[in-house]
């Protein structure tokens, strides 16, 4: 069977935040703007995912969810199967999405006071999850080495103490869209596992890894390592399920199991909504033809945006990306201030792009862009960018703001 990506479905006036919440946040009308912005896709699902859900929305009754066998042993199925690990369902806990299932492992783990690092430029709600909670965020800054992010344990050996308790991944990373090595993770494992460190590792955006770079879960790499992990997966960026909020928190260790479950109890999470799960589960059971041609697609997208960027906007990189669909683009040698990119990509251009300098330090200067939509819709969103930042572009700003 072949997938349509290239079909452009108007979500405007559903209630979805990317579009109809981009003018309130960006000043762009979804009238004329489009939206790159949120890190969900402009794709339909699996077709057996709105087969499950329009199944169960035309019984008619939504009483409790209560019934979570079927759906952890195809969360079990497909770490398995994609991934190489063996999890048993009873390490598995289902969240209302990853950012809650975040807070409520710093929650679990940490007390008030105490250090949490993060690796900027990083997903931003990191940030509130460490700061809401009464913890420090301790900032371990990425460095470039060959035009990639690399993470600086040196500097990271400097800045912990007796107080840090957890180091939050993101892996693969977003934005920058790296897929750590092995190696990598071998030497952040062991650091950590050296100091009692605890790490929660966001593994949200682990199917999405293009060719020539494999994903692996930073639990599977020791027995010792796993026993000081927490995991986090969901089936919402693979294939599309965002708003389901169902999210997959995965702790072999039984001692870090029961602290994880007394949070969850205390805040009286006890079932997920009852669409999320079968979702979830029918893409998990049958989604993997329609992913294997989605990273095609996606490929050529990226493509795209990086030959644009090359050949058409002066001053402009792009990030090579091992997996995600976000492009991160480094405007910064442009020479325009930071506030005039902002304002040529949201007036003049009118798109909805992420602004770097909202994922921390290293983040200034860049804008997150969100491929993951047809092909004709980035091809106008580059063009729009071209007109205003390539170099007739450039000519006729005047050099405003520069």
């Amino acid at each position: 069977m072949t997938y349509d990506f290239d079909t452009i479905v108007d979500r405007r006036g559903t209630g979805n935040e990317k579009w109809d919440g981009m003018e309130a946040r960006y000043g762009v009308s979804p009238a004329e703007g489009l939206a790159l912005w949120v890190a969900d896709m402009e794709f339909l699902p699996p077709p057996e995912v709105n087969e499950a859900i329009r199944t169960a929305a035309q019984h008619g009754i939504h009483g409790y969810w209560g019934d979570p066998g079927p759906y952890l042993d195809a969360v079990a199925g497909w770490m398995r199967r994609r991934h190489g690990w063996e999890v048993r369902p009873e390490w598995i806990f289902t969240t209302h999405g990853i950012v809650n299932a975040v807070s409520l492992a710093v929650q679990a783990f940490c007390r008030p006071g105490d250090k949490v690092v993060v690796q900027p430029p990083v997903y931003y709600p990191f940030f509130g999850a460490i700061t809401a909670n009464g913890c420090e965020v301790v900032n371990n800054e990425l460095v470039r080495v060959d035009g990639l992010y690399r993470m600086d344990l040196g500097a990271l050996d400097r800045m912990v103490d007796a107080s840090t308790r957890m180091l939050i991944l993101c892996s693969p990373h977003n934005p920058g869209g790296r897929v750590w090595s092995r190696a990598e993770l071998e030497d952040l494992a062991g650091f950590c596992l050296s100091r009692d460190i605890l790490i929660l590792s966001d593994e949200i955006h682990h199917d999405l890894v293009y060719e020539g770079h494999t994903h692996t879960v930073l639990a599977t790499l020791d027995p010792d390592i796993a026993g000081r992990v927490v995991t986090c997966t969901s089936a919402s960026k693979t294939f599309n399920l965002a708003g389901t909020m169902t999210g997959n928190v995965i702790i072999p260790d039984e001692g870090l199991r029961r602290r994880y479950q007394l949070q969850m109890t205390k805040c009286g999470l006890y079932a997920p909504n009852r669409f999320g799960p079968l979702a979830a589960k029918a893409a998990y059971d049958h989604g993997e033809p329609w992913l294997e041609q989605l990273l095609v697609y996606l490929r050529a997208n990226r493509d795209l945006v990086d030959r644009e960027a090359r050949d058409k906007l002066p001053g402009v990189t792009s990030m090579p990306l091992q997996g995600t669909y976000l492009a991160w683009l480094d405007f910064r040698e442009t020479g325009l201030p930071a506030e005039e990119v902002v304002r040529r990509v949201q007036a003049e251009a009118k798109l909805a792009l992420n602004h770097g300098a909202t994922f921390g330090q290293g983040g200034e200067g860049h804008m997150r862009l969100n491929f993951a939509c047809p092909r004709g819709m980035l091809r106008e969103a580059l063009s729009r960018l071209t007109r205003v930042f390539g170099a007739e572009g450039s000519e006729m700003a005047g050099g405003r703001g520069s």
